[in-house]
């Protein structure tokens, strides 16, 4: 499902790839993320994609965070999204244009 949500992304004008590793190896992905400078992450596992949702991950907004922010400011500006699978591109659209 990962390549029709790429797919999903570019036809909306958002450019968009694929990690290829192993995909059990989670922390990897994002450490990938970070090397690309991604400005977000797209996440669906079993349950998310039982549930008809995906996981967006502001990766820009989350380094901000964690530079220094206390617990609870972090809990207050949190920069990870449980949208609807149908919401993705929308969603991943708000929030790079909130990232600029």
């Amino acid at each position: 499902d990962y390549q029709a949500m790429v797919a999903e992304l570019r036809n909306a004008g958002i450019r968009a790839e694929v990690y290829l590793g192993n995909p059990k190896h989670f922390g990897n992905q994002l450490k990938y993320a970070d090397k690309r400078n991604s400005p977000v992450a797209v996440i669906e596992g079993g349950d998310e994609k039982a549930n008809g949702v995906v996981q967006i991950k502001d990766l820009i907004l989350g380094a901000k965070i964690a530079e220094s922010a206390t617990l609870e400011e972090w809990k207050e500006r949190p920069s990870q999204f449980e949208v609807p699978r149908t919401e993705l591109a929308a969603k991943v659209r708000e929030i790079l244009d909130g990232q600029d």
